[in-house]
């Protein structure tokens, strides 16, 4: 009997307004036309349940999440996620898309938040039960030109008009925290990170993209 052949995980991460949501559907759509077959999704909000734990740990309105609950929500909805989306997809040889993986948790709630590192980790490789990414696509962008395009999101009319989350109304030395994690992370395992410019427009920045993504998927 042939082995059918695993698939691949890709990540995609950076700071909130980095465009990473952008870029994904972009991916997905070129990977789609050339006959792959692919799922996208995100954490959180990638399953039912997920959605609800979204919903409690992003939404605004009033009252802060505790710290401690948020890392452990987070960790629950990886848990039922890899399990539930991703694992079954790749097993069937499917290209999955995460806007955001279990590098979002160590530098949001490791680095900037402040846990200790170690438990961090500890949770992500309980959560994941040892799945890493094949690739991961780090968007960067200073932090001002991100919160302003966050901004002007959430002015935006229909689909556009996504109102700012919890972590986009952290303080501006949050979000360079979150940067600085990410960037840290990604020079320490060079072979999973590709870091993308991603100050210039949506087109330049997508063909960045799709030049990190040929190897892979060849």
């Amino acid at each position: 009997m042939e082995t059918m052949t695993r698939g691949k995980l890709i990540t995609f991460e950076g700071i909130d307004g980095c465009g990473k949501s952008t870029q994904m559907r972009l991916l997905e759509r070129y990977l789609a036309e050339r006959g792959f077959t692919v799922v996208p999704t995100r954490e959180p909000g990638g399953t039912v349940l997920g959605k609800k734990i979204r919903s409690a740990l992003l939404d605004g309105g009033e009252g802060s999440v505790e710290p401690l609950a948020e890392l452990l929500l987070y960790a629950a909805d990886r848990a039922h996620h890899v399990r539930r989306v991703i694992m079954p997809a790749l097993n069937e040889g499917k290209v999955v898309l995460s806007d955001r993986f279990y590098d979002a948790t160590t530098v949001y709630q490791g680095y900037a938040r402040g846990f200790d590192l170690t438990l961090v980790n500890q949770l992500n490789e309980l959560a994941t039960g040892g799945l890493k990414p094949d690739l991961t696509l780090l968007f960067d962008l200073d932090v001002e030109t991100g919160l302003k395009r966050t901004l002007k999101r959430g002015a935006g009319t229909g689909a556009e008009a996504a109102q700012p989350d919890r972590l986009d109304q952290e303080p501006m030395t949050f979000h360079e925290q979150v940067r600085a994690a990410y960037l840290e992370i990604a020079a320490r395992e060079p072979q999973r990170f590709r870091v993308i410019p991603a100050a210039g427009s949506v087109e330049e920045t997508f063909e960045l993209v799709i030049k990190e993504i040929q190897n892979l998927l060849n």
